[in-house]
């Protein structure tokens, strides 16, 4: 169904491989339904024991949606959207309900770029996952950067992350290295890349009843991550808490100005930046993700995309960053304080009634 979406069985071990390099993996439709139905197909077959997603490349598992299909098909109706834009996004999260509760281990291999789409298709399957990264792992959920929101279920897995660190990442998108992936409960083991050959060897030729056990001795020392990347959640966790504790983006930015330690100014300016709309939407649904089931939080998300391009905040964010490369977007608001609760609460407020929701059959 899509050319750079391959599939193989080694081993009785189902490998879906991305293989759209010069898109850093970007998902498109087609290669949401390829996987899709390979997950399918395999669920129920006891020829295979597990399945493990990986890359061709060494750049990237997945750098996110394809933010130019987005803005492409965003801008053909008035209203910001398109069928296929639509059908998107509902298959996409349908996509990371059946990954989240796979009924057979999920192994992802998050070895560089993991962003956006890319967390969706390697975040789910909490009873059975298991995702491995290495010191070129770069993980985001930048979306308030494009003038989105933290979608296929950030609203869930940041909102479970300690403390306050997924508010953080979430309202300020920034990226972080395997340590930090760890620290966040966003990944579970560090395997330098130059053993992920001798890894997927032992894929290839164990009999192990357990996959996750077996690929778990690959890991290196919680150490030797620590120097693979930044680790700056771990030693800025009382910063982040405390300023990531209000429920207003305002408040936020107010507790960080009155702190001179270089951290909190550099989230400042970096805050100062992003679509000041899309912070307080996505505080919002973090907040709200709490106390969520995935299936509600991609219900909500579901919501939240489709008023996010009837607003054009996204279509502005990507012509920016993208199309033109400006980067100058021209925010609508402008600013965090012209930004009203009436404002926010509008994005949540479902275009459809429940049972004719596109995602009313998630469980």
């Amino acid at each position: 169904m899509s050319a750079f979406v391959k599939t193989e069985i080694k081993n009785r071990i189902a490998h879906i491989i991305l293989d759209r390099p010069k898109a850093l993996n970007s998902l498109s439709l087609d290669m949401v339904r390829a996987i899709t139905a390979a997950l399918l197909a395999w669920r129920d077959d006891a020829g295979v024991q597990a399945v493990v997603i990986r890359s061709t490349s060494e750049r990237a598992l997945c750098a996110g949606g394809d933010i130019r299909f987005f803005h492409d098909a965003g801008t053909k109706t008035p209203q910001g959207g398109s069928a296929l834009l639509e059908d998107f996004f509902t298959e996409e999260y349908s996509l990371n309900h059946l990954i989240h509760h796979y009924p057979k281990p999920y192994v992802a291999i998050m070895d560089g770029i993991v962003m956006g789409g890319g967390m969706g298709v390697a975040e789910g399957g909490e009873a059975n996952r298991l995702r491995i990264v290495t010191e070129r792992s770069k993980i985001a959920m930048p979306e308030v950067n494009i003038g989105l929101f933290p979608d296929v279920g950030g609203g869930y897995f940041l909102s479970r992350a300690p403390g306050q660190i997924g508010t953080y990442l979430g309202v300020t998108g920034e990226t972080i290295g395997a340590a930090d992936a760890i620290a966040a409960g966003l990944a579970d083991v560090f395997v330098p890349s130059d053993r992920l050959p001798a890894m997927m060897e032992l894929l290839d030729g164990t009999n192990a009843s357990d996959i996750r056990a077996a690929l778990r001795e690959f890991a290196a020392p919680h150490r030797e991550a620590g120097a693979a990347g930044k680790g700056i959640l771990a030693a800025q966790r009382e910063r982040i808490d405390r300023h990531f504790a209000f429920d207003t983006v305002a408040d936020i930015m107010a507790s960080l100005a009155g702190d001179d330690d270089p951290f909190a100014q550099r989230t400042l300016d970096i805050m100062r930046k992003r679509s000041p709309l899309m912070m307080c939407v996505t505080l919002e649904q973090l907040r709200r993700g709490a106390s969520m089931s995935l299936a509600e939080c991609l219900r909500v998300e579901r919501t939240l995309v489709r008023r996010t391009f009837e607003h054009g905040e996204v279509l502005e964010g990507v012509r920016a960053l993208v199309v033109d490369k400006d980067n100058a977007p021209r925010w609508n608001p402008g600013s965090v304080e012209e930004v009203t609760p009436e404002m926010v609460a509008g994005f949540f407020d479902s275009p459809w009634p429940g049972h004719a929701h596109p995602l009313r059959g998630l469980e």
